[in-house]
């Protein structure tokens, strides 16, 4: 399983709440129309800041976590390819400058190990 999440950050002036009900109910469609067919998992996990250990509470760095799980690497560069075909990358460009911050936007395979707790 190959594993891709992105680091985002809300367009700077837009509240918390129209970011999320924005992403969900239009970002997250054009995702989905995209990556049917490719990834196995399309996952966003929105932050909530906690209190630091200073005791504030700030802005979260980051909005949003998006991961989308491909089953290899020959599906995510298909996609990739997908992804990059002209009219596709400039629907997705054009949505993201409406709801990102884009100098923030990162992106990151990763590698996974889970620890075995005591229950």
């Amino acid at each position: 399983m190959i594993k891709v999440i992105m680091l985002m950050k809300r367009k700077p002036g837009m509240t918390i709440p129209e970011f999320r009900e924005y992403y969900e109910n239009n970002h997250r469609v054009i995702g989905e129309k995209y990556l049917n067919g490719f990834a196995v998992k399309y996952i966003r996990r929105f932050t909530n800041p906690l209190v630091d250990r200073s005791g504030n509470l700030t802005d979260p760095e980051y909005d949003v976590i998006m991961e989308v799980w491909y089953p290899d690497d020959d599906t995510l560069k298909a996609c990739g390819e997908k992804l990059s075909e002209p009219d596709i990358a400039k629907e997705i460009h054009e949505d993201e400058e409406k709801i990102f911050d884009t100098r923030y936007m990162r992106s990151y395979t990763v590698d996974e190990y889970e620890s075995e707790l005591d229950k």
